[in-house]
């Protein structure tokens, strides 16, 4: 289990986009950039991805915080660069670290 943790930013016509909504976004991203997602078990799998809080919609941030695990281990710089080009203007990775424990 490798948990990626990273900092990015919800501005323009983002600010508008709900907290499910974000998750959902992120998720495609992260699917389109062909990240080694950790899967949840169960009957309906979607991968570990957590948002530390929800904003209010309309609200714009320039340092919120997500994490998720993946199943192999990948570079910091690697997961910025592969991610990056997936997501819509408005939300961009800042920074990211890796804690493969």
């Amino acid at each position: 289990m490798y948990k990626i943790s990273f900092i990015f930013t919800k501005t323009g016509m983002m600010k508008y986009i709900s907290h499910l909504d974000l998750m959902r976004l992120l998720t495609r991203a992260m699917r389109r950039a062909m990240l080694p997602l950790k899967l949840s078990e169960g009957f309906s799998p979607h991968p570990k991805l957590s948002l530390k809080r929800a904003l209010k919609l309309g609200l714009e941030s320039e340092n919120e915080e997500g994490s998720i695990i993946l199943t192999l281990p990948i570079l910091p710089d690697e997961f910025k660069n592969k991610l990056q080009p997936q997501l819509p203007e408005g939300i961009r990775i800042k920074d990211v670290h890796g804690n493969f424990n």
